[in-house]
C-alpha cells in the first residue's frame, strides 16, 4: 500500500517555532518531541522536510540569519567606525533583552553544552558568528582607507573585540542580565574603541 503524503505545513512558521526551542534549550536540550510539538508536526514530516535534527537547526539558523542581516545593514551604515561600533553594541543590548524573543543570542545559546554526536554544532554556530565579524572587519578596513581610523588601528582586532564583547553580552542576557546591565557593558567597552562618538564624546 502506498504511503500517504506528509501533511503540509507552514515552513516559515514551523522554523520560527523550532528556532525558539533551540534558542531556549540549546541543540542538545531541544528534544525531537519538543521540536515537533512546537512546530505542530510529526517526526516523519520533520525528517521529510529537513532531513535530520541538525538539518532543522541549519534551516532555523538560516531563518535567524535573515534577522541578523537586517541588523547588520543598520550597523554598517554608521558614518564612522566608532558609530558602527556603537550601533553594533547598543543594538545587541536591545535585541538580546527583547521580551518578544528568548534572552541572549541563538548563535551562542544553541551550542552550549553539546555532547557526543553533536560535536560539530559549536563549529557551525561559530562559523555563523564569524560572518558578522568579517563584515565589521571589512567596514573598518574601509574606514582606515578613508582616514577615519588611524594607520595604527587594527581592523581585524577591532572586529574580533566587538564580536567577543557581543558574545559575552549574549551569555549575560541568557543568565538574566537586564538591558541596563548590557548597555553598561557596551558603554565601558566602547571606551576602548578608537575615534569619537556620534555626539562628539
Amino acid at each position: 500500500m502506498a504511503m500517504g503524503r506528509p501533511r503540509s505545513f507552514d515552513a516559515d512558521k514551523a522554523l520560527d517555532e523550532a528556532m525558539e526551542v533551540f534558542w531556549r534549550h540549546g541543540y542538545d536540550g531541544a528534544s525531537l518531541a519538543m521540536l515537533t510539538k512546537a512546530m505542530g508536526i510529526k517526526p516523519p514530516s520533520l525528517y521529510a522536510a529537513f532531513g535530520s535534527k541538525e538539518g532543522l537547526l541549519k534551516a532555523a539558523l538560516d531563518r535567524y540569519a535573515q534577522r541578523r542581516s537586517e541588523h547588520m545593514r543598520y550597523v554598517l551604515a554608521g558614518r564612522t567606525a566608532r558609530e558602527v561600533a556603537e550601533r553594533f553594541l547598543s543594538s545587541i543590548a536591545e535585541s538580546h533583552t527583547d521580551p518578544a524573543n528568548p534572552p541572549g543570542c541563538l548563535l551562542v545559546q544553541g551550542g552550549l553544552a553539546c555532547g557526543e554526536g553533536s560535536e560539530n554544532i559549536p563549529f557551525e554556530l561559530a562559523s555563523r558568528r564569524a560572518l558578522s565579524e568579517t563584515e565589521l572587519r571589512e567596514r573598518f578596513v574601509q574606514a582606515q582607507r578613508e582616514g577615519d581610523l588611524g594607520a595604527e588601528a587594527e581592523p581585524a582586532a577591532l572586529a574580533r573585540f566587538l564580536s567577543t564583547v557581543a558574545s559575552g553580552m549574549g551569555v549575560l542576557a541568557s543568565s538574566g542580565a537586564d538591558r541596563d546591565a548590557l548597555r553598561e557593558v557596551a558603554r565601558v567597552s566602547l571606551s576602548a574603541f578608537p575615534g569619537r562618538s556620534e555626539d562628539g564624546a
